[in-house]
């Protein structure tokens, strides 16, 4: 995790300090989920892309095989 520094309004502050208390997190924790809500459409262009590495064949030619084992065939 990186550490950051930010500035807030004092009304800003007080409404994130209380969203935070009564989601029962600190408001570190409230921030970053803020963040993550925020970023979330950038993410959504690329849904495949949460599936990337969540497989492991353990075969280390599975990149070059992947024809192969996806359509019954070698690479063209």
């Amino acid at each position: 995790m990186v550490r950051t520094q930010i500035s807030l309004d004092r009304e800003a502050y007080r409404e994130a300090k209380a969203e935070a208390a009564r989601q029962g997190v600190s408001l570190a924790a409230f921030l970053r989920r803020a963040v993550a809500v925020a970023l979330a459409p950038r993410a959504a262009k690329r849904p495949w892309m949460r599936y990337a590495g969540a497989v492991s064949s353990g075969d280390a030619n599975a990149s070059r095989s992947v024809d192969e084992v996806v359509y019954g065939r070698g690479r063209p």
